[in-house]
């Protein structure tokens, strides 16, 4: 049996769903909202390009490697993309990634409350030991975001990949292990209790 296996998360902001050929659409929709192919240090699919993007994660489930939801907003409206990825069973440790959202739910409680689900089940029912975050050392808000969830820094993969347009890229590595889950499981918490400034 796969380490991981197809789960619908719900909470009050989001619901993670196992993604599947026919929400093309929605996250077609949600990709033009805000032109987010656009931004150099990430690679988010244009919208002509989601079909194969959906397949391409889609044939890594079936090899165990990835387990890729749609992400849809309160409405049940399609806001965006997340997975758990990197799978190492044996170890019991994922990566949660290649995340993008539609600009009209960025800065919202939307991806706190994803955070929040795929940690709570990676550790409270996967039993992981740890769960990695990685992005582009130049992807700020990005950055700013993984470090506002309570993760630490491990290091920096000095030139880990050759970018789209041959730029070289630098991947910073963050992790939260078992032992930090408590804590940062109350710091989210709060963070969806709390007011937020318009």
């Amino acid at each position: 049996m796969a380490f991981l296996q197809p789960v619908t998360l719900r909470g009050r902001h989001a619901t993670l769903v196992p993604l599947a050929p026919e929400h093309l659409d929605g996250l077609q929709d949600a990709a033009r909202d805000g032109e987010l192919w656009n931004l150099w240090y990430t690679l988010i699919p244009k919208a002509e390009a989601m079909a194969a993007e959906i397949e391409r994660r889609l044939s890594l489930l079936g090899k165990d490697s990835m387990l890729p939801f749609t992400v849809l907003d309160a409405d049940g409206r399609v806001a965006g993309m997340t997975t758990y990825m990197n799978v190492d069973g044996a170890n019991r440790r994922v990566e949660i990634g290649s995340t993008w959202y539609a600009k009209r739910v960025q800065r919202t409680p939307l991806n706190t409350e994803c955070k929040l689900m795929l940690l709570a089940h990676a550790f409270d029912m996967l039993n992981c030991i740890a769960v990695e975050f990685r992005t582009h050392r130049l992807n700020t808000q990005s950055r700013r975001a993984i470090e506002r969830l309570g993760a630490q820094l491990d290091g920096m993969l000095r030139s880990h990949q050759i970018s789209p347009n041959g730029s070289l890229r630098d991947t910073a590595v963050y992790s939260i292990i078992a032992a930090e889950w408590p804590t940062v499981h109350a710091h989210l918490q709060f963070q969806l209790e709390r007011p937020r400034q318009p």
